[in-house]
């Protein structure tokens, strides 16, 4: 992860099949930008389905509940932008902040 006290960044890669947060994933202090550098696959944002390819990019607001899933058969590349910061630099996410 790369960032600041007002943004930061991240890549994710998710192997053929596999996929990342579920029903109760959520960023409580964060909005999200997914960008798709590679790859195919879904993003499930409150329960709306949002197919994914090269290119494509997604906002997902602070509290969506929200899973990434890879549904072809390539690595799935993504690039995320937190605003705020949504994770330490351990990977823990940090608690909900002032809008």
């Amino acid at each position: 992860m790369l960032g600041n006290a007002r943004s930061q960044g991240a890549t994710m890669t998710l192997p053929p099949g596999d996929s990342e947060g579920g029903p109760d994933n959520r960023h409580r202090g964060a909005d999200q930008w997914l960008f798709v550098q590679s790859g195919s696959g879904l993003a499930i944002v409150n329960g709306t389905r949002v197919r994914l390819g090269p290119g494509s990019l997604v906002l997902i607001e602070r509290g969506d509940r929200h899973e990434i899933r890879n549904t072809g058969g390539t690595p799935l590349k993504t690039l995320n932008i937190y605003v705020p910061p949504a994770y330490t630099d351990d990977g823990d996410e940090l608690p909900r902040g002032r809008a």
